[in-house]
């Protein structure tokens, strides 16, 4: 089992909080640091301010070395296609290659309000526009041309560039429709997450998505809220810290203590998940990771 840290920045994270979590998991051998792609909170008053989620990602490339940096979904109705592969490439160089990127259509209507960004209708169709230009763009031979002409974006002779390091950069598609969301990651995903589900939901999705995908082998992962503790007062102060009940974490996430988690995450596995991003809601809680690394993940196969 693959684990990787999930963040929520916009509910109240500087970017030194950020950059202390992001050094924490990646000293603690975790695969991944990902955060949200948010600038609105969804409780709280959301101190200092929301930070945008690819001047975060370029500044930890600079301050990280071995742990893969990326959104978990950046939302397509942030950014143009063609800004967002020259940031995401641009990224991906200052990183020296370890950069995935999660594209969704976005859903959270307030904040584009709260910041004047449009909230178009058909994000969908968009979404399938935006992947087909960002992966056309970085796949353009150099000294070659591309041109897209749909019915949202048109680009005309761009010449693709910057190139990411990787040859490839690994696409993350998500979500819980069932139609339209498995015939886009069927086309353009690497890996596909179901976040926040119950287990039968998330192997519901994945079966629908392995029947879209007509034998292309991709990854297949969950998202799921976590809070672990060495006994059960340390659970219940964990879960207070972020104001959610302990009852509440265990239905709907992962947690107790070490072996109940491990429990919980194996069932995800057994659903066909192979990388769990485990959604840390107290970004200052350092000890909370090494927990985890410490004590759950040799649990897991």
């Amino acid at each position: 089992m693959d684990l990787r840290i999930m963040t929520e920045p916009q509910q109240g994270a500087s970017y030194d909080t950020q950059l202390a979590l992001a050094k924490a998991s990646e000293a603690a051998g975790f695969s991944g640091y990902f955060r949200s792609d948010h600038y609105l909170t969804m409780s709280g008053d959301g101190l200092p301010g929301p930070t945008d989620a690819w001047v975060t990602l370029a500044g930890l490339a600079r301050e990280t070395s071995t742990i893969r940096l990326g959104t978990m979904l950046t939302a397509g109705t942030f950014r143009l296609p063609g800004v967002l592969a020259i940031q995401v490439a641009q990224v991906d160089q200052m990183s020296g290659g370890r950069v995935e990127l999660g594209l969704g259509a976005g859903w959270f209507e307030a904040e584009h309000r709260a910041y004047g960004i449009p909230f178009p209708s058909a994000r969908l169709g968009r979404l399938e526009e935006q992947l087909a230009i960002v992966t056309g763009l970085w796949s353009t031979p150099p000294g070659e041309t591309f041109s897209y002409d749909g019915k949202y974006y048109q680009l005309t002779d761009s010449p693709g560039l910057p190139k990411p390091a990787q040859s490839h950069v690994p696409i993350i598609v998500g979500g819980n429709g069932p139609t339209r969301t498995p015939a886009i990651a069927a086309a353009y995903a690497d890996e596909f997450n179901v976040p926040f589900q119950p287990v039968a939901n998330t192997a519901a999705q994945f079966g629908r998505v392995r029947e879209a995908a007509a034998g292309r082998d991709l990854t297949y992962s969950a998202a799921v809220t976590t809070c672990v503790g060495k006994d059960d007062a340390e659970v219940a102060r964990r879960a207070a810290a972020i104001g959610r009940e302990v009852d509440d974490l265990k239905t709907n996430g992962a947690a107790g203590t070490p072996a109940e988690v491990a429990e919980k995450l194996s069932q995800f596995a057994e659903a066909g998940a192979s990388r769990i991003y485990l959604q840390l809601l107290d970004m200052t809680d350092l000890d909370h990771v090494d927990l985890i690394a410490s004590d759950v993940r040799p649990q897991l196969g």
